[in-house]
């Protein structure tokens, strides 16, 4: 027992335990065993961490600095990201079950994000405007939102954090931010980084725990000015209705069903790799993972041949280890999931190509590369996000069906689309309803390119220059420049 590391919160500069000591367990997914304690914070935690980011905002060394020099901080942070990021990496990958060849690796491209918005931070501005009364001068300025909540999904944690607190720190708001109960001990060890890039006491603070009550209280304080959430939508659906308690500001990315589409003039080699990255990697565990495979009828047959030879090679084990490929399922309910959506999945018709069970031998929580070849895409797996390594294969007959199967989902995150047919790529990415699209590629991402979804994978976009304006709110100046009194008070001006 005494490995067990305990870990505390952040609140208003200082690390702190929950308020009535309790804890909660956070259990290795590649091994089954209980490696952390994480705070349980209470309400009464929750509401000091927001009154503590509310001083902050309205006074302190924060409140004082220039945008420069909250870049300067950005800047610092960023260093201090890429320079830890082997500790970092590590941390999320024992908690989460990620590899730690992509944990290390995004942990020191996400700085780059943080060097994104510093320099952001002094190109905020707003607008003089021509009004059509000589006597007046108008302007508009923008000014931080307030005090922002910020709660993050266990996958991508760093990098979901860095596109909330990047944008939002770079137009001088200050935030809560809460840590997935499901993988917390990533974002707490982020958070020693905070004093160190010289970013003032309250400015951010992470608290751990549950969604009641830590969440709800949280989406529901009146000194929130906005919610920015990454999750699931039956979460989102608590947000909005607390929301309804200060009618701050919400985005929501939700997820998706992302569809991988093939036609038959693409590079198959690129494909294949392409499609096998788009869902294997990190055990289908990502928003955008290429869940629903779409080939064109006349290579199908051959598609999926390869990509199951190359499913049943992958090599799955510790994620720590440098020569594994694909690492564990991070919660027992995804895996319970994925297995019961599998076996129902073959009861509605589906045909099981590869994988379909835990694999053995293992002692942590193990998926096999799957893939189901489905007759229609009304089958509940089709359009059922499943967090796993779970794909579903649709074939459609020419770029009309491809269009109609591409749309005929509920999510609209992200797409596929490989084709050597440069009028045809355009053509889909105007036709497929998704927030973001690749063409020949998938799954890139920068700090300059928004990201987000439509439908039920949420509104509102994250990363990119715009994401500073959607932190602020513009403030509407008049000036009379006349040297004449005021007329009647009756007449408007």
């Amino acid at each position: 027992m005494s490995d067990i590391k305990t870990y505390k919160m952040l609140i208003d500069g200082k690390w702190v335990t929950a308020s009535d000591g309790k804890t909660f367990d956070s259990v290795n997914p590649a091994t089954g065993v209980v490696w952390s304690r994480i705070p349980e914070a209470t309400a009464d935690d929750v509401n000091r961490a927001i009154e503590a980011a509310d001083r902050a905002l309205s006074s302190g060394p924060w409140a004082k600095m220039s945008p420069t020099q909250r870049g300067h901080c950005l800047r610092r942070l960023g260093d201090l990201l890429a320079d830890k990021s082997e500790e970092l990496g590590r941390v999320e990958s024992i908690d989460t079950g990620k590899m730690f060849k992509e944990t290390r690796w995004q942990a020191k491209y996400i700085s780059e994000f943080f060097h994104f918005y510093a320099g952001a931070a002094d190109k905020i501005h707003g607008e003089t405007l021509p009004i059509d009364n000589p006597d007046l001068f108008f302007f508009t300025k923008r000014e931080p939102l307030g005090v922002i909540a910020a709660v993050v999904p266990w996958n991508s944690q760093l990098f979901l954090s860095a596109v909330k607190i990047g944008p939002a720190l770079a137009a001088g708001n200050t935030i809560v931010l809460k840590a997935s109960e499901f993988a917390s001990a990533a974002m707490l060890e982020f958070g020693q980084l905070i004093e160190a890039a010289g970013i003032p006491p309250g400015v951010v603070n992470i608290v751990t725990g549950h969604g009641d009550p830590c969440g709800r209280v949280l989406t529901s304080h009146p000194k929130v000015a906005r919610i920015s959430f990454t999750g699931g939508p039956n979460a989102a659906r608590h947000i909005l209705t607390n929301s309804t308690n200060n009618f701050a500001e919400v985005s929501l990315e939700l997820g998706g069903k992302s569809p991988f589409i093939v036609f038959d003039d693409a590079d198959i080699e690129s494909a294949v790799n392409g499609a096998v990255s788009g869902i294997f990697g990190a055990a289908g565990q990502s928003c955008v993972a290429g869940s629903r495979l779409l080939l064109h009828d006349s290579i199908a047959d051959g598609f999926l041949e390869r990509m199951a030879g190359l499913a049943a090679n992958i090599r799955i084990g510790d994620p720590l280890a440098e020569e594994t490929e694909m690492g564990p399922i991070c919660t027992e309910g995804q895996m319970e999931n994925i297995t019961r959506e599998v076996a129902h999945a073959q009861t509605e018709g589906g045909k099981l190509i590869c994988g379909g069970h835990r694999v053995a031998g293992l002692p942590g929580r193990f998926y096999a590369p799957t893939i189901i070849d489905c007759p229609n895409p009304d089958l509940r797996i089709v359009d059922t996000e499943l967090f796993g390594p779970v794909v579903s294969v649709l074939r459609f007959k020419d770029e009309a069906d491809a269009v109609r199967l591409a749309n005929h989902t509920e999510h609209g995150l992200a797409a596929g689309i490989f084709t050597r047919n440069g009028a045809r790529a355009h053509r889909m990415v105007d036709a497929v309803k998704a927030g973001i699209v690749w063409v020949n590629t998938y799954r890139a991402v920068s700090p300059i390119a928004e990201f987000g979804g439509m439908k039920n994978s949420g509104y509102g976009r994250e990363s990119g220059f715009q994401a500073v304006y959607d932190y602020t709110r513009p403030k509407t100046v008049w000036m009379n420049t006349s040297d004449e009194p005021l007329g009647s008070q009756f007449v408007a001006r």
